[in-house]
């Protein structure tokens, strides 16, 4: 397929991001099943989850692969990695850099939200993309922490494992990063974070420098949250705090349905609904 039928941007470049996104969304499915394996508390007479596939294809061009596990530590993950292209419609062309001459893009990505079994796991986020317009190729993403009873030094060490990947990289500004996500990630509405922060990035110029920084985000990801994963989930925990986490996720729905642009790009350029509402939790209540 010529570049032309395939939307603007690098060959190279793109071809690189997507391999990556399917390399490091195999390397978090054997993570996590390597998760559900080693659990010897509640639900460890359970059979061990394991991811299901699915792929499907965009009418426009495209299409992506989702990857789905419920099981006895992970109740719903979805580890989605997608590769699309086409024609901004016009109403949402000047939401996008670049697109407003002829709105055409590219657009691969990997993206990831956990829900826990247990309540004293924490929830995660994690998603890294390239994106490409006629004027403009970049590269964004990040990961924000999301525990329904946050742990300090889960959150410390969440915070710097992030911070190590960022002062790796030129490109890359912690302080910065961090606040961004402490700003994106609020529910305005309840006048609340949605979690304990991470990082969050955007618009960064598509190069090899960019790349790389993308790259360690998911290799510091899948280092880190597994990490933490397992220091909790074979803890105990009571029906108070299961009610807590299902009203916590709430919240969290709430969030990707009003605010995240994940979720609005997806179905503004035509996505699979079902997987770009992966996001949304299994089970939730609102009080």
């Amino acid at each position: 397929m010529s570049q032309s039928e395939r939307g603007p941007g690098d060959d190279r470049g793109k071809e690189r991001a997507i391999t990556w996104f399917e390399e490091l969304r195999n390397r978090i499915c054997d993570a996590f099943e390597g998760l559900e394996d080693d659990l010897t508390g509640t639900y460890a007479d359970r059979p061990a989850g394991r991811f299901e596939r699915k792929a499907w294809q965009r009418p426009g061009g495209g299409g992506g692969t989702m990857a789905v596990m419920k099981g006895r530590v992970f109740e719903k993950v979805g580890v989605n990695v997608s590769e699309v292209w086409g024609t901004f419609d016009e109403k949402f062309r000047g939401e996008i850099p670049g697109a407003g001459d002829d709105g055409r893009f590219w657009a691969a990505g990997i993206s990831l939200v956990a829900h826990m079994q247990s309540p004293l796991v924490p929830a995660v986020h994690m998603n890294t993309r390239h994106i490409a317009t006629s004027a403009k190729a970049w590269y964004g993403g990040g990961a924000d922490l999301n525990p329904p009873l946050p742990d300090d030094q889960d959150t410390a060490d969440f915070h710097a494992a992030f911070g190590a990947a960022c002062e790796r990289h030129a490109c890359a500004d912690h302080k910065k990063f961090k606040a961004w996500a402490d700003d994106y990630f609020f529910i305005k509405h309840r006048d609340t974070a949605r979690g304990v922060g991470g990082i969050f990035y955007d618009y960064i110029d598509a190069d090899d420098g960019s790349f790389a920084f993308t790259q360690d985000v998911g290799r510091t990801f899948v280092t880190i949250y597994p990490e933490l994963v397992a220091r909790h989930m074979d803890e105990p925990w009571t029906d108070d705090q299961r009610d807590h986490q299902l009203a916590y996720r709430g919240r969290y729905a709430e969030f990707n349905l009003v605010y995240d642009r994940g979720t609005r790009f997806g179905l503004m350029t035509g996505g699979n609904p079902e997987a770009v509402l992966m996001s949304l939790p299994p089970v939730a209540t609102w009080p």
